[in-house]
């Protein structure tokens, strides 16, 4: 072949592989661009775009005061690594038995549970709920085992705890362990609530999530002209309670008290501000840690509103009340005490097993507690549909819409569906009907303020947490009307006399300086499976409130089937009169309730009263409390002549022209000599005020304000402060104060071995019986009654049995004997 053929045949080869090539990539490119070109962009947009989700911190817990009792702190989760993620990799558990004997006393696991999750064939586990969330303090003790320190102090650079790594997160922290748990409730450690506050008001404390979305190039870096979405997570709401940092403090103090000495199968008390229908204090026993809530008891019912009981003679207030409405009741009249038969009935006993007093006035019969007399008022007078009528407008069998899951409603049973007269008559004096504990707190509360029955809160508002804003606040809500003010005023009237009266059965909750008022309950226990009496168990309560007229607090005790030897007669001078009374006085005090005069006087005739209690007396003054104007929207100087025109203590915060902000707010109640804070537009400039003498609530309404952190040492009121008052304050400071009480809670009684002798007085002055088989009569209980429960066998349920109790009668049921 010549040449110029050679070279043509060449050309015409490469023109071939050039038109096929390039027909290819033709081909190639129309097939990307139509044929795969949705694939293509898809997996593109999957490389390219990145969403995530933002997390919101959830919303603290605090006190009414602003005192926190739960918040999100920094957590670790523990993660083990069990196969390498190539020939390279060194990084894994070599030694499951090694590793896990180590990590055992961190994480208080047990070491054969460690190694079974460290030999699983996974790559990567997680340490179960040993490993979730731990501590700070934890974390460090594992980075010091796998990075020690030799001892001459260089630290060792290889990991001797191999495939062991931490992710942080964030836990649930409650700072006073289990101080007030039912009401707060807890999270789980996979962040779900289970109960109280954190489960009712999830949605609110939660927050919502936000969501971003960017477009990043092939290092991962974010395109810096790419537009994307950003919706930022909104942060839960800080939810205020209506608890009392310092009044729930003294309530968890007695409970303990009680507690350790008696073991009570459960104990529930409440502090109410019944003008307001704020909680200010609820506790329970038994007790746990939300902090490790998967250790210690396994019932953890809030007894307060989901228990219920027969309430015994506490009940009678409402019977009372109605027939007064009614003009039924006439304290002069008189009645034979003792028994009360309804043809065809079993009788209805007085306390006393049907003794009785003789021919009694109505007004005694209410000081003894006489059950034949509640007995004359109900069924002879109210009769079936009026009783029923007044129990439910008091709130009996409803519930009460408190801020709590799983409230419970009680029951009138027997007096919806009365199988005999015999039941509704004893429903008077508390048998046969069920009630939870803050159904009784809102009755009661509607007496002591005046005969509005009010919704009871716990939650008294919601706050942003980056302004601090209120979201939503809780109003005094009023839900009727149950009885005229001039009914409620008789009542408490007559209910100071069963603690002041010469017969009365609450003699041992008198307080020096304060008019108690109140009522003993008494209530026998029955066995859920047969819903027969058990002899020798009972729910022992007290409920009163002080000072009798413009009530500031309302107490209710209850206390159920205590391990003692001492008969249940005794059981209100050893475990609730001082529960009571440790509770009471101390608020009191706490609240700058002053005690009155005429009280004192009274008791001095007398001869209650010692001379150091008279002493603490005199040296207070009267006081009389006041309405606050509203300072909100005046001039600084406009606010500072008003309080002195009203006699106002005031301290003005910052150094602005227009009041922004007052505390408390307007229109609240208030006594001479409250601090009284109002914060200006400039708080610039704002001065540390003197705290001596102050309460612990006081200092936290003004270090709120200012968002200072403080630390308080004891119960009672400031005698010294970490800052000088008049320094100039900047937000940032930590204020440490010191708090002295000038009372302490009484020492509780040691129980006595076996029954008083014969002939020996009991506590509020009744003779208890002589030994048995002598014939003679049942004592008179000091706590008020006879337990409900012994006047025909009305059977009902216990503090911590749900079941309704049957109707009908046990004829034959006599009062037991101690």
């Amino acid at each position: 072949m010549d040449t110029k053929r050679l070279v043509n045949w060449r050309i015409l080869i490469c023109a071939l592989c050039l038109i096929l090539i390039f027909s290819t990539l033709s081909l190639r490119i129309y097939w990307i661009q139509t044929v795969e070109a949705s694939k293509i962009m898809d997996k593109a947009t999957e490389q390219w775009d990145r969403a995530r989700t933002l997390q919101p911190m959830r919303g603290a817990i605090k006190d009414r005061n602003g005192e926190i009792l739960a918040f999100d702190g920094k957590a670790y989760t523990v993660n083990a690594r069990l196969k390498g993620r190539d020939d390279k990799d060194k990084d894994f558990v070599k030694d499951p038995y090694y590793t896990a004997n180590a990590l055992a006393p961190i994480l208080n696991a047990p070491v054969p549970e460690l190694v079974k999750m460290l030999t699983k064939p996974n790559t990567v586990v997680e340490l179960g709920r040993y490993g979730r969330k731990i501590s700070e303090e934890q974390k460090n003790r594992i980075l010091a085992l796998q990075f020690p320190k030799l001892p001459s102090g260089q630290q060792v650079e290889e990991n001797q705890l191999p495939g062991i790594f931490l992710n942080e997160t964030t836990r649930r922290v409650y700072p006073n362990n289990s101080f007030a748990s039912h009401v707060i409730g807890y999270l789980d450690l996979y962040d779900q609530p289970k109960m109280g506050i954190e489960l009712q008001l999830n949605k609110e404390l939660a927050g919502e999530q936000g969501q971003m979305e960017y477009k990043r190039d092939g290092a991962g870096y974010q395109l810096p002209d790419s537009q994307g979405q950003y919706v930022p997570a909104k942060d839960g709401y800080d939810v205020y309670l209506t608890l009392d940092r310092q009044i729930q403090d003294y309530v968890e103090q007695a409970l303990d008290v009680v507690d350790r000495q008696y073991k009570p199968k459960g104990m529930t008390v409440i502090v109410s501000d019944p003008q307001t229908g704020e909680i200010l204090a609820m506790g329970n026993r038994s007790q746990f840690n939300p902090n490790t809530y998967y250790n210690g008891i396994t019932n953890y019912t809030n007894h307060a509103i989901t228990s219920m009981f027969e309430p015994g003679s506490t009940f009678k207030i409402i019977t009372l009340a109605a027939a007064i409405e009614e003009g039924l009741f006439n304290p002069n009249e008189t009645y034979d005490s003792g028994k009360y038969t309804i043809k065809g009935q079993v009788p209805i006993r007085d306390h006393n097993n049907g003794v009785g007093w003789g021919r009694i006035t109505f007004l005694e019969g209410v000081q003894r507690s006489s059950n034949v007399m509640f007995a004359k008022l109900g069924y002879e007078r109210l009769k079936l549909e009026k009783l029923r009528a007044y129990f439910k407008k008091f709130g009996i069998g409803s519930l009460t819409e408190i801020e709590l899951p799983y409230e419970k409603e009680g029951n009138l049973i027997n007096l919806e569906k009365p199988r005999s007269p015999r039941d509704w008559a004893a429903s008077t004096f508390g048998q046969g009907v069920t009630v939870t504990a803050i159904q009784q707190i809102a009755a009661v509360g509607a007496i002591a303020n005046g005969g509005e029955l009010l919704k009871p809160h716990i939650v008294k508002e919601l706050r942003d947490p980056h302004t601090g804003a209120v979201v939503k606040r809780s109003e005094r809500e009023v839900q009727r009307r149950v009885v005229s003010e001039a009914t409620a005023k008789k009542t408490r009237d007559i209910l100071e006399t069963v603690v002041t009266g010469e017969h009365g059965t609450g003699k041992l909750y008198a307080i020096d300086g304060y008019h108690v008022a109140g009522k003993t309950g008494t209530a026998q226990k029955y066995d859920p499976n047969t819903g027969k009496i058990m002899d020798g168990h009972y729910i022992a309560s007290f409920i009163g409130f002080a000072p009798k007229d413009n009530p500031r607090l309302l107490v209710y005790v209850v206390i159920d089937d205590p391990e003692t030897s001492d008969s249940y007669i005794y059981w209100g001078k050893t475990m609730i009169a001082p529960t009571f009374k440790t509770i009471m006085e101390r608020s009191l005090q706490y609240l700058q309730q002053q005690p009155d005069f005429s009280r004192v006087e009274s008791d001095k005739g007398n001869g209650k009263n010692d001379k150091k209690s008279q002493a603490q007396v005199l040296a207070a003054q009267p006081v009389a409390s006041q309405t606050l104007p509203k300072f909100e929207g005046m001039s600084t100087t406009a606010a500072q002549l008003r309080a002195k025109q009203d006699n106002l203590t005031v301290t003005v915060l910052g150094t602005g022209t227009k009041i922004v902000e007052q505390y408390p707010a307007a229109y609240e109640q208030t006594v001479p000599g409250k601090q009284i804070i109002l914060v200006t537009d400039r708080l610039d400039g704002a001065k540390m005020p003197d705290f001596k003498g102050k309460s612990l609530r006081e200092v936290m309404e003004f270090t709120s304000l200012l968002n200072i952190d403080v630390q308080a040492a004891g119960t009672g009121f400031v005698v010294q402060q970490s800052i000088a008052p008049g320094t100039a304050l900047t937000g940032k400071e930590k204020l440490l104060i010191t708090l002295q009480s000038e009372s302490q809670p009484p020492p509780a009684p040691q129980p006595q071995e076996g029954t008083a002798p014969a002939g020996t007085a009991s506590p509020d002055g009744a003779t208890p019986p002589p030994a048995s088989g002598t014939g003679t009569t049942a004592p008179t209980n000091p706590t008020g009654e006879q337990p409900a429960g012994q006047q025909g066998g009305q059977q009902g349920s216990t503090g911590s049995n749900q079941q309704a109790p049957p109707t009908g009668t046990q004829a034959g049921q006599t009062s037991p004997t101690p």
